[in-house]
């Protein structure tokens, strides 16, 4: 789950749909990528972005941390 997306979103007084709706993408194509469901596309995260006031490149660098910390984890369980 991107926390991080939803808390942006929620401080900007927005639903999914009404963010949905201004970048031009479906409500259930937004859901799926603040809920990590789906990965944004280049074009998708800079529209949400924009919407949103963040810089885009936001949903890369969660995406490599996420994938940092599981491999970090697994290492540790072993």
């Amino acid at each position: 789950m991107r926390v991080w997306l939803r808390k942006i979103r929620e401080e900007a007084g927005f639903t999914q749909e009404e963010v949905a709706s201004k970048c031009g993408i479906g409500r259930a194509t937004y859901g799926a990528i603040e809920t990590g469901e789906r990965n944004a596309t280049v074009v998708n995260a800079k529209k949400i972005a924009n919407v949103l006031h963040f810089n885009w490149t936001i949903f890369f660098e969660d995406t490599c941390h996420e994938t940092k910390n599981e491999i970090v984890s697994n290492k540790r369980v072993v």
